[in-house]
């Protein structure tokens, strides 16, 4: 089973907190800290999971998950944002993607999140 995660924050700190800790709990983790550079990294890999920034440099996290969506429509997307409106949440519904987290988000729900993403993917192949 492939149990590559994609990270995309533009704080360097979060994401390097978030790689080291998803590895120490056996997962591959692709970083990005641009839309731009997650797009690359996405074209050249097949990864199913991934935890995005709403606020990114250039592209937005929503956005982002958008371009996603049209390329890997089973793909479970999960938002990380330091601010959250009940705007927000609903555009980023609309985008597709499967939950949120509200900066700062404990550790051991993300682990949970991405534990959860896997087993449904599973289901969704072996169905």
């Amino acid at each position: 089973m492939n149990n590559t995660i994609l990270i995309v924050d533009d704080e360097a700190s979060i994401l390097n907190m978030l790689e080291k800790a998803f590895i120490k709990h056996g997962y591959t983790v692709r970083s990005a800290e641009s839309a731009e550079e997650a797009l690359k990294i996405l074209k050249h890999e097949n990864i199913q999971v991934m935890f995005l920034d709403l606020k990114l440099p250039g592209i937005s996290g929503v956005d982002l998950c958008r371009q996603i969506r049209k390329d890997k429509p089973i793909a479970i997307i999960y938002a990380i944002t330091g601010y959250t409106s009940l705007f927000e949440l609903a555009e980023c519904r609309e985008a597709g993607f499967d939950d949120y987290f509200t900066k700062p988000v404990e550790l051991k729900i993300l682990w949970k999140a991405a534990r959860d993403a896997f087993e449904k993917l599973d289901r969704w192949k072996k169905g």
